[in-house]
Order: structure tokens, then C-alpha cells, then sequence
């Protein structure tokens, strides 16, 4: 009976140590900074959006054309 027991104690530990290592925590001390930089990314590309239809609309003053999305008059 020790024998079996003996050996199904050792194949259950053999078992236990050639598992899969758990996965990293989801959280680390950096994700605040990588959230803020993700949402400095997404203000500057609003912000560079806006630049360029300013500078479109100046363009065609300056041409003469009609602004981008308004009607002649």
C-alpha cells in the first residue's frame, strides 16, 4: 500500500511541475503611463486633425475658393 501510494505521490508531482507557467499579471506599475501616453496619442491626432482643416480652409482663401463645406452665396 506505501508503495502506491508512493508512486501516485510522485507521478502527481511530476504531473504539478510540467503545467503551463501561469500567465503574467494583467497589471503592471507602468500601465498608468502607457494609458496616458495612449490618451496624449489620441488628443494629438484630434488635435492634428483640426490643424489640417485650418490650414486647408486658409488655403483656399487665400486662393479664392469657397471654404471646404460651405455653400457660395
Amino acid at each position: 500500500m506505501v508503495k502506491i501510494s508512493a508512486f501516485w505521490l510522485a507521478v502527481s508531482l511530476l504531473a504539478a511541475c510540467n503545467s503551463d507557467p501561469p500567465p503574467p499579471p494583467a497589471k503592471t506599475v507602468f500601465d498608468p503611463l502607457t494609458q496616458n501616453l495612449g490618451k496624449a496619442r489620441a488628443v494629438q491626432n484630434t488635435i492634428d486633425t483640426g490643424a489640417d482643416a485650418t490650414r486647408k480652409a486658409v488655403d483656399s482663401e487665400e486662393r479664392g475658393d469657397t471654404p471646404p463645406g460651405s455653400q457660395p452665396e
